[in-house]
C-alpha cells in the first residue's frame, strides 16, 4: 500500500532513537517523517517550524473570525458617547 509523505526527508525510528538531534538536524528546519516499517508514524518538526505553524493557524482563525464578524450589523457611536 503506497502512502504518502508530506515532508522532503525521511528517518526511521532506529534512526531517531540513535541520534534524535542528527534526525532533526537534517531536515535543515523542516519537518522530518519518522516511518515505522516503511509508513509514516509521525513528523519531528523542529520548534521554530512549529512555532510558525502555531502562529499561521492562529492567523487563519483571526481571519475566519474576521469575516464571520464583517457580516453583522454595525453600532454607530460618537466619540463624545465613549
Amino acid at each position: 500500500m503506497a502512502h504518502q509523505i508530506l515532508a522532503e526527508t525521511a528517518a526511521s525510528i532506529s534512526e531517531l532513537k540513535r541520534n534524535p538531534m542528527g534526525t532533526v538536524a537534517a531536515g535543515d528546519g523542516l519537518p522530518v517523517a519518522i516511518l515505522n516499517r516503511n509508513e509514516p508514524a509521525f513528523y519531528c518538526i523542529p520548534a521554530l517550524a512549529f512555532a510558525a505553524l502555531m502562529e499561521r493557524l492562529e492567523d487563519l482563525e483571526l481571519n475566519a473570525l474576521a469575516d464571520a464578524r464583517a457580516g453583522q450589523a454595525r453600532i454607530k457611536v460618537k466619540l463624545d458617547e465613549l
